[in-house]
């Protein structure tokens, strides 16, 4: 099993698991590959990092730091709650939606979703600060 890091034509990323290497790209030929958010099927691998076993002489050195990043994680998975249960996910009409509140003084909602880099600088530069938050996957 190998686990990819994938990317849709809208810059929406989602991870995905495959019985082999190869079955990726047999798949993404075929077009059988969606976006998990948009249901866009022009797919590409994203940015990746190999996960590699520590020997139990340096992961006992690294203890604290492990200790660190997983406590980190799980504030990181109570923030990713509290905006799930908090904000409406508009997915990614983000942009418009934060538009729609801020000139037009409508009614003030919690939205969430993505944006391109593209339309996180227009926003910035018509003086709309957006959050970003790191998604950690919950079942990860």
């Amino acid at each position: 099993m190998i686990k990819y890091n994938l990317i849709c034509k809208n810059r929406h990323e989602f991870e995905s698991w495959f019985s082999h290497s190869k079955e990726f790209d047999k798949l993404n030929k075929k077009k059988l590959l969606k976006c998990i958010y948009c249901d866009s099927n022009k797919i590409n691998k994203s940015i990746m990092s190999p996960s590699i076993m520590q020997s139990k002489k340096s992961l006992n050195l690294n203890s604290t730091t492990n200790q660190e990043l997983y406590k980190t994680k799980l504030e990181l998975l109570k923030l990713r709650n509290f905006v799930e249960k908090n904000f409406k996910f508009v997915g990614n009409q983000l942009a418009n939606k934060i538009r729609e509140v801020y000139y037009n003084d409508s009614k003030k909602n919690n939205f969430y979703g993505t944006t391109t880099k593209e339309e996180e600088k227009e926003l910035k530069e018509e003086g709309i600060d957006l959050v970003s938050i790191p998604w950690v996957e919950k079942n990860n």
